[in-house]
């Protein structure tokens, strides 16, 4: 630790796309919106990613950007391990006092095995299972775990968390519009699990077009080519990839953001993003949707579809500026960062008094 009190820390983010992404990339986004925050703040942030990353920020480039070809291939695991290995041989060279991982169990697991100085703080932003929890709970002791949820905290027993940290999104990269247009916005990965098909029926339902924005998930092309491409007309419109000022334009003018979501998803990023663009959500009562979404104040929460379509009816009493004002608050890179810092000390605390 500095003198003045700031912290060296080191951030890990994935090597598969650059920091901050451009696009798609909701961790690697996280990662940049929070080192942005820490530098702010006057801690010595350095950041290991792939090539290609942010030049205004203390990069470590490690992964060339070939390597984005290999996720969800067979070599994505061995990818995934060269890059964490090449970044602890650099963390144990340096000077940290803390070290954040976002690169999954990969890197906690290292950073547990290592014993560095400095301890390992990890984030963990997929869903959980049983034997994830295992191996959790196995490494608690060498690594301060940390959950973007109480939802995905929740899906793994008898493990000891050493916090939730919400993510957040830029409130500069969007805007409110208290104009609307009448189409209904689902904007993600399409694949059963996010029930693209149950949002086609809502929109049906009510008589409103839709667009579907998202590129189709390796998993999910015969879903899409089966259950969604047949019905794509002037009524449902399909966008494969949006960004910049076009998907800011596209939240902001939208009546309200489906997200029929099937699965228990640890987050959502996009109906943070939705919310904070002044656009109610609409979604299933699943994963980290009752967590995230304000009933009445940033939209509503469902059990079918007969639910959604009266959420989408009621969305028209949410005023977008309450909408947005709610979301940008909770999910700021303020509020986010104060989290990080006191798990950072606190983990710092926990390793000088198990070295003292």
């Amino acid at each position: 630790m500095t003198r003045s009190g700031s912290l060296r820390v080191a951030l890990l983010a994935p090597p598969w796309l650059p920091v901050p992404p451009g696009g798609y990339g909701g961790i690697e986004l996280v990662v940049y919106l929070l080192a942005r925050e820490l530098h702010a703040r006057g801690h010595e942030v350095t950041i290991f990613a792939r090539q290609g990353s942010s030049a205004e920020l203390d990069v470590v480039a490690l992964a060339p950007g070939s390597w984005k070809e290999h996720l969800g291939s067979r070599d994505e695991r061995a990818r995934e391990c060269l890059h964490v290995y090449r970044a602890y041989e650099v963390v144990r060279r340096r000077a940290f006092d803390v070290v954040h991982d976002h690169t999954g169990f990969t890197g906690m697991t290292v950073g547990a095995a290592l014993r560095l100085a400095a301890p390992v703080v990890a984030t963990l932003h997929g869903d959980l299972t049983e034997a994830d929890g295992e191996l959790l709970g196995a490494l608690e002791q060498r690594v301060a775990l940390v959950a973007i949820t109480a939802s995905q905290q929740n899906q793994v027993a008898g493990v000891g968390w050493s916090g939730v940290v919400h993510n957040a999104v830029d409130a500069e990269e969007f805007h409110v519009s208290d104009e609307k247009d009448d189409y209904l916005l689902q904007l993600a990965r399409i694949t059963p699990d996010k029930g693209q098909h149950l949002a086609i029926e809502v929109a049906r339902r009510l008589g409103r077009p839709l667009v579907l924005a998202g590129k189709v998930d390796p998993a999910g092309q015969t879903y899409f080519r089966e259950q969604i491409e047949p019905q794509l007309g002037e009524d449902v419109r399909w966008i494969e990839d949006v960004q910049g000022e076009d998907k800011a334009r596209l939240l902001a003018r939208a009546r309200a953001m489906l997200f029929p979501i099937q699965w228990e998803e640890p987050f959502g990023l996009a109906m943070v993003e939705a919310m904070a663009s002044g656009t109610p959500v609409v979604a299933m009562r699943n994963g980290a949707a009752p967590e995230l979404i304000e009933e009445g104040e940033t939209g509503f929460l469902g059990d079918d579809v007969d639910d959604l379509v009266e959420g989408v009816r009621r969305s028209e009493e949410i005023d977008p500026g309450r909408c947005a004002g709610h979301a940008r608050e909770r999910f700021s890179p303020t509020r986010m960062a104060d989290g990080y810092e006191d798990v950072y000390r606190r983990a710092i605390e926990r390793r000088s008094q198990m070295s003292g």
